[in-house]
């Protein structure tokens, strides 16, 4: 496959010595090592002579995936996040190279602009391209139906973390890679980064640790946490950082929220003919690492209390984070099914999104989808274009009800999708994976069932508040209620100590916001909560001007 020409770029010769400025240029003769295959927060390499080679361990074996030459940098987006280094850098011919070290590179991509969008530009192509190009230096091996493989292989997803996945059962190629390392299959699920580690068994959170994912050091400190990257939470700390504010956001699994399962939004500002997700939380991602905010995942919110004029977050694994301001934007998750024992279906043929990874589990086959808003629309179209049949069930008695018309037409034009309004599922059937449902209509009482071995569900959300402290001021549906919703009552109960009211998204706890989808009266969209997320900001920097600005 031809790499296209936005993967590289060329420094002119004024260029390399404004870069000079920012590292130091060192000598290597041929086949030296400049950059070792699995460095944390590594350098940015610019070739000055000669050239320089990256070479990849892939399931194909170690190969040459490029070369740079004068002008030309190497890397991709790990030079921007810190993450792990997938790849070798060696010199190819005697020359010189000049190395920007990770703080600097930093330093340079927040300061200028020119070089920023050079720098963005090329490394976020380099990823994309990465998921393209038929092969990829983190592996998957294990079975279809194991909730542990889906759960790896969602977190990298989501993550844009290429990959690939092999399947045991699915020809010889897994079998060949085990053998090569000496593991058995009852070690399954194995993840191989490139040439030297591979997890055994690995939880998402230990595959995280050893993709670089999570660098927050305990007691680390910012300006801002931001709990949850989702739209709001990544609107957030995008102009949070570019307004100078030091920022720190968090995710429970990564950037996107539920967002981030939508295989394509469409009518969202600025993009006529779509985009996923996953892309647009990737997009956010890097913007919001540009401007230098810290963006960790997955880690999970425990607590969060004052500490003094400050806020002490509390996470899952024991480590605290202390800021002088917090933006809640965890968000809400799509409630369950009330039917017994559901969870022992969960990645096993019942899932929460409807993305590339799992349409390639489900291709030519039946699939049921649940639920009546958006997501559940986009979803299903998504589905019907990999799957046999998809059978769209809803208690209501119209899609129009909560569904953009948009897609309620292209539902209703799909000849592979099955509108089958005020019926519920009450029952799932199969084993080791689910292999079928029972369903029933609210109007008539009459019940059906089907063979479907996919369900996809979209109902409506809850709040992730479980969190919060009790002093925390929520509706009797656990939302987050903020500005003019509180009170005064409310607020009295809740300490609130200022002589003035809380800002438009300010909680009950002076400084600490609450944007999208987990706030009270907030509209379901990503839109509206991206301006939330925008537009708290200015509301942070007014609050945090009344208090002592060393108080971190």
């Amino acid at each position: 496959m031809t790499a296209p020409a936005d993967v590289n770029h060329t420094f002119s010769d004024s260029e390399l010595v404004e870069l000079c400025a920012f590292g130091s240029i060192e000598s290597y003769r041929q086949g030296d090592l400049i950059l070792a295959e699995g460095t944390m927060a590594p350098d940015c390499i610019v070739t000055l002579s000669g050239h320089t080679d990256i070479f990849a361990t892939t399931d194909e074996g170690p190969i040459r995936v490029g070369w740079m030459e004068r002008g030309q940098f190497a890397g991709d987006l790990s030079v921007l996040t810190g993450q792990r280094h997938l790849s070798r850098i060696e010199m190819g011919a005697d020359g010189e190279i000049l190395r920007i070290a990770y703080p600097e590179f930093q330093r340079l991509i927040a300061g200028n602009s020119h070089y920023s969008d050079i720098f963005v530009r090329v490394l976020s192509a380099r990823r994309e391209f990465s998921k393209t190009r038929g092969f990829a230096v983190t592996i998957v091996i294990g079975a279809a139906m194991d909730r542990s493989v889906y759960a790896l292989r969602d977190l990298l997803q989501k993550h844009g973390v290429a990959h690939r996945w092999f399947d045991p059962d699915e020809g010889p190629v897994a079998a060949h890679l085990l053998a090569e390392r000496g593991i058995d299959e009852t070690q399954l699920p194995v993840v191989i980064l490139g040439a030297a580690d591979v997890l055994i068994q690995p939880t998402p959170e230990q595959l995280a640790a050893s993709l670089g994912l999570d660098l927050l050091p305990d007691g680390a400190t910012a300006d801002v946490v931001v709990v949850g990257s989702g739209p709001g939470g990544l609107a957030a700390a995008v102009y949070a950082a570019s307004e100078g504010l030091d920022v720190i956001a968090i995710d429970a699994l990564a950037p996107g929220g539920q967002a981030g399962t939508s295989s394509k939004i469409e009518n969202y500002l600025g993009f006529p003919t779509g985009i996923s997700g996953n892309e647009l939380a990737r997009r956010a991602t890097v913007q919001a690492q540009k401007f230098g905010a810290r963006l960790v995942a997955p880690v999970r919110a425990a607590a969060i209390e004052r500490d003094g004029d400050a806020y002490c977050l509390t996470l899952a694994d024991g480590r605290k984070l202390r800021s002088r301001a917090a933006v809640i934007a965890s968000g809400a998750q799509y409630q369950r099914l009330p039917i017994e024992g559901i969870e022992a279906y969960e990645g096993r043929g019942i899932y929460y999104g409807a993305t590339p990874m799992e349409a390639q589990l489900c291709g030519n086959a039946e699939v049921t989808v649940v639920g009546s808003g958006n997501s559940a629309g986009q979803g299903a179209i998504y589905l019907a274009s990999v799957a046999k049949k998809v059978h769209v069930i809803f208690r209501r008695r119209s899609l129009r009800e909560t569904m953009s018309e948009y897609l309620v037409k292209r539902l209703e034009e799909h000849p592979n999708i099955e509108i089958v309004p005020t019926t519920d599922v009450i029952a799932l059937h199969g084993e080791d994976r689910l292999a079928g449902l029972t369903y029933r209509c609210r109007e008539t009482g009459d019940e059906g069932h089907c063979d479907c071995g996919f369900l996809f569900l979209f109902l409506g959300a809850s709040p992730n508040t479980g969190w919060l402290p009790k002093e925390m001021v929520c509706d009797d549906r656990g939302f987050v209620k903020t500005g003019a919703d509180i009170a005064p009552i409310e607020l009295v109960r809740a300490g609130w100590s200022l002589d003035r009211m809380p800002a438009r998204y300010e909680t009950s706890w002076p400084r600490i916001y609450a944007v999208g989808d987990v706030r009270k009266g907030s509209v379901k969209r990503v839109a509206s909560s991206v301006g939330e997320g925008s537009v708290v900001v200015s509301d942070i920097h007014a609050a945090l001007a009344e208090i002592v600005p060393a108080a971190v």
